[in-house]
């Protein structure tokens, strides 16, 4: 894949929407780096880039002992269950 293509130029090219009229057209200037076309009032968050290890694992072992209560439960459930109706059978 070529990356002249990619490259910026430093010709302007015009396109409709960038020629400035009277007719209240809005100018777009896409290949300018550093210009939103997009502004927005809210405050974007700053998320950290860097994630704890361990608190990862903390919570996979959160997670992997809650699933085992729960099949351990479920597992137990079942068994008395079944002892409770060979009882009423005899």
């Amino acid at each position: 894949m070529s990356t002249e293509s990619l490259n910026r130029t430093s010709k302007s090219i015009e396109t409709p929407s960038q020629i400035n009229n009277t007719n209240n057209v809005v100018e777009l200037d896409v290949l300018k780096p550093g210009v939103n076309t997009f502004e927005t009032s809210v405050n974007t968050k700053q998320v950290a880039k860097r994630v704890n290890i361990e608190v990862l694992k903390q919570r996979l072992y959160e997670e992997k002992k809650k699933e085992k209560v729960k099949r351990t439960i479920i597992l137990s459930s079942v068994i008395v269950s079944l002892g409770a109706l060979t009882m009423l059978t005899y």
